[in-house]
């Protein structure tokens, strides 16, 4: 059985970039920090994973950001008003 996408990676090319928009608008008020700047904080600290992608809770300001290795994903929670990890799943 295959193993279902998460939402950031099953939802269709004109979702995500709305997704993105939404996320942009809150960085520029002051919510939540760029994704850019989520990622340039966390992507170096999962050497050796292959980084998939992100979704951000905008009820909650928490980016996921999903990465690959060996076949295995692993999600990453970070705060998107400190840029603190929170939480990882997966190994």
């Amino acid at each position: 059985m295959a193993a279902a996408l998460s939402p950031v990676l099953a939802q269709a090319p004109d979702q995500r970039r709305s997704d993105q928009a939404r996320a942009y608008d809150a960085r520029r008020k002051g919510e939540v920090l760029s994704p850019r700047a989520i990622e340039a904080r966390v992507i170096p600290t999962m050497k050796g994973y292959e980084y998939l992608g992100f979704d951000l809770d905008f009820s909650t300001a928490v980016y996921t950001l999903k990465f690959m290795r060996d076949g295995v994903i692993v999600w990453v929670d970070v705060d998107g008003r400190s840029g603190q990890i929170i939480g990882r799943t997966g190994n």
